[in-house]
């Protein structure tokens, strides 16, 4: 839990630092490849390719491709749309996914799952109910890829670790993570880059630095791995505190002027429909002790 706490603020800056100096400045393809190459540095002397069989690396390295890779992409696309308050709102899909894809791993459906996502989406129209356009949906929407993109990474890496030695050295097998990521991020910019808004202050590369070495290297590590020693109702909920958190450091320091009106009631429905999923969730998980003993 604590891996968990710390992690959450250490990301709660990061959402304001690439509103503020990386998005609509910075190649977003170029930023995600920085983050991805200064994170794989951080690990890879510690990296012991023998202590990790083949499939188990290929997993890691899926994993991390997914949960950070093709994550990235998705979400510093988000900011070229939306503001980052309301991408930080957007994120509390997030644990509705990490239940969708619980159930989809146990052959089950909840259609309350579904209702949560459509009170969350009218949550998003009350904060732009009036001149929305086309490209603040399709904002909604690519956050929402990002969202599915890092639920994916941590049903996986929990599953992974389950089937692994409790007394693996993590550190000498995390390097893996962050290859499969590079091995996305690396083609998507020389692929899509555009290599005419590369960073071109001090402040802007000290901003990848930080995000690359810290919030990448060092907080994914602790993040997947605080996410193994807590169950999935803790880790649905940990991953919504990133919300207030970061919002309160980009309303205080760079967003004075938003309507909060409007950001509050939009959200309060949106962490209303995650309260909803949370209540539902511990609610099946109480009875399931019962139903096992008949």
């Amino acid at each position: 839990m604590g891996y968990l706490v710390g992690v959450t603020g250490l990301w709660a800056f990061s959402f304001s630092l690439i509103g503020a100096y990386l998005a609509g400045q910075v190649d977003g393809y170029f930023a995600v490849l920085v983050r991805v190459l200064l994170a794989s540095l951080v690990f890879l002397p510690f990296l012991r390719p023998r202590r990790l069989q083949g499939r188990k690396r290929l997993a890691l390295m899926a994993i991390g491709a997914l949960q950070l890779g093709v994550m990235y992409l998705f979400f510093y696309q988000s900011f070229l749309l939306l503001s980052v308050p309301e991408v930080l709102l957007f994120t509390v899909l997030t644990p509705v996914y990490i239940a969708l894809l619980d159930d989809a791993l146990f052959g089950r459906f909840t259609p309350l799952y579904l209702l949560t996502a459509l009170l969350a989406v009218a949550g998003a129209a009350v904060i732009r109910y009036d001149g929305v356009r086309g490209d603040f949906w399709l904002g909604f929407g690519v956050v929402q890829g990002a969202n599915l993109c890092f639920a994916l990474g941590q049903v996986g890496y929990r599953r992974l670790a389950a089937t692994l030695p409790a007394s693996l050295a993590w550190h000498s097998v995390f390097g893996w993570f962050f290859l499969g990521a590079l091995a996305v991020a690396l083609p998507a910019f020389w692929l899509l880059g555009d290599r005419s808004a590369l960073p071109h202050t001090a402040t802007q590369w000290l901003v990848l630095g930080w995000l690359g070495l810290a919030a990448s290297g060092g907080g994914y590590f602790l993040w997947n791995r605080g996410a193994v020693r807590v169950n999935a109702g803790v880790l649905a909920i940990m991953n919504n505190a990133l919300v207030p958190a970061g919002l309160a450091v980009n309303l205080v320091l760079w967003n004075r002027e938003t309507e909060l009106g409007r950001l509050a009631l939009g959200g309060a429905i949106i962490i209303a429909s995650l309260w909803l999923n949370q209540r539902f969730y511990h609610r099946r998980q109480a009875l399931v002790p019962r139903a096992g003993n008949g």
